[in-house]
């Protein structure tokens, strides 16, 4: 995702920038790198629908249409045998202060798993060159990589991509479709917001979590009318149908997801409402104890 920032109205960071889950024997920490005001909301998310249609749909979910909080959050999941960091974030900071208050230092993670190669997901990879997680060996899609590697000089992802990911190829396991991350996190291919865009299933002791990624980037209209084309997809067709299919299979068996731009913690679950879907944020459900 990429959003249009309004850099007059500051980035705010809550107070408490992590929370806990419980998933089987894991514990699972929703991790807020950023959070900030975006303007303009419709043309990103509804720029070929008329204003009487998106205003509608708006209201009648309670959102305004003329700016958006949005959010960016990362995802550590302790397996009890490795800490893997899902992406990380857009490299200002935020993430590095989330992990301090969570008490983790960022010499302990083990994997960083990266579901596509925008800007917020992979700018926290390294910092003025050197890698922000040491000791930790990467997996990215293969798909992904090659994509934006190929693009010309210029490119703002495929630059980013040269400066801040190539340069840890050699730690790097490239993945396809179904590949293991680690025991009990595998890649799903949901392709179309990116060329290689992954969601991941977390499994243990038969409970389940689906880190959606950029799936849907936002609760209301993403889920509400999931055919609307998102300006930053980059296959807007594909991506719709990759939403469709991995929502339907999150309402069907009852599966909670993390959505990387939720309101954070982005934890929550789906249910199919009319044509489309609804986000319904968890409350205490998965909460450590």
């Amino acid at each position: 995702m990429a959003i249009k920032i309004n850099r007059e109205k500051k980035p705010a960071y809550t107070e408490r920038v992590s929370r806990v889950y419980n998933l089987g024997k894991m514990s699972i920490i929703s991790l807020l790198d950023m959070t900030a005001i975006a303007d303009d909301p419709k043309l990103e998310y509804a720029a070929d629908i008329s204003d009487e249609v998106f205003d509608k749909v708006s209201a009648d979910n309670f959102v305004a249409t003329k700016d958006l909080q949005a959010y960016m959050t990362p995802t550590l999941i302790d397996t009890g045998n490795a800490r893997v960091l899902v992406d990380t974030g857009l490299g200002f900071g935020g993430l590095m202060q989330s992990l301090k208050q969570a008490n983790i230092d960022a010499s302990s993670i083990d994997v960083v798993a990266i579901t596509h190669m925008h800007p917020d997901h992979i700018g926290g990879l390294m910092t003025d060159g050197k890698p922000n997680f040491p000791n930790a060996r990467y997996v990215v899609g293969s798909k992904e990589y090659n994509f934006w590697r190929k693009t010309e000089k210029g490119n703002i992802v495929g630059d980013l991509v040269a400066n801040k990911l190539t340069p840890l190829a050699e730690k790097t396991t490239f993945i396809e479709d179904g590949g293991t991350i680690t025991k009990g996190i595998t890649a799903m291919a949901s392709y179309g917001h990116s060329p290689g865009h992954f969601c991941f299933r977390v499994e243990s002791e038969g409970q389940q979590i689906v880190l959606t990624a950029d799936l849907a980037n936002h609760y209301i209209w993403s889920f509400a009318r999931p055919d609307w084309a998102f300006k930053f997809d980059f296959d807007t067709k594909e991506a719709a149908i990759s939403r469709r299919r991995v929502l339907d299979m999150l309402a069907t068996d009852k599966i909670p997801m993390i959505g990387y731009h939720m309101p954070f913690p982005g934890i929550g679950y789906v249910e199919t409402r009319n044509k489309g879907f609804r986000f319904v944020p968890a409350s205490y459900q998965l909460h450590k104890r």
